[in-house]
């Protein structure tokens, strides 16, 4: 089950919503939910792998989608911005290092 976690640009201050976890949405619709979050490209590759693997590679994307998404948004400047209880999940599993505090 996918588990979410909000995310925040610090530099436009634009709210989103990361996921990690199993993807049900990718199970069940395929590549139509990265269309949905504006990720085209994406979107067009899962239905073109979708249509060659009869569906078997939707399947296999399904355990590796929310985490590539999250993880894009990360690279793209988002910061954790849930509770410290999700944001200490969302580093686990998704693999990324405890934020150094800056010291003044």
């Amino acid at each position: 089950m996918a588990t979410v976690v909000m995310l925040k640009n610090p530099r436009t201050g634009i709210i989103k919503k990361g996921f990690f976890g199993f993807s049900w949405t990718i199970f069940f619709f395929g590549g139509f939910p990265y269309l949905f979050r504006g990720d085209l490209i994406m979107g067009l590759v899962m239905i073109v792998i979708q249509w060659f693997t009869f569906g078997f590679g939707t399947l296999i994307w399904a355990f590796l989608a929310n985490k590539s998404y999250t993880t894009k948004l990360i690279e793209q400047g988002y910061e954790l911005a849930d509770s410290e209880g999700i944001n200490a999940l969302a580093r686990a599993r998704l693999g990324i290092s405890q934020p150094t505090l800056a010291t003044t």
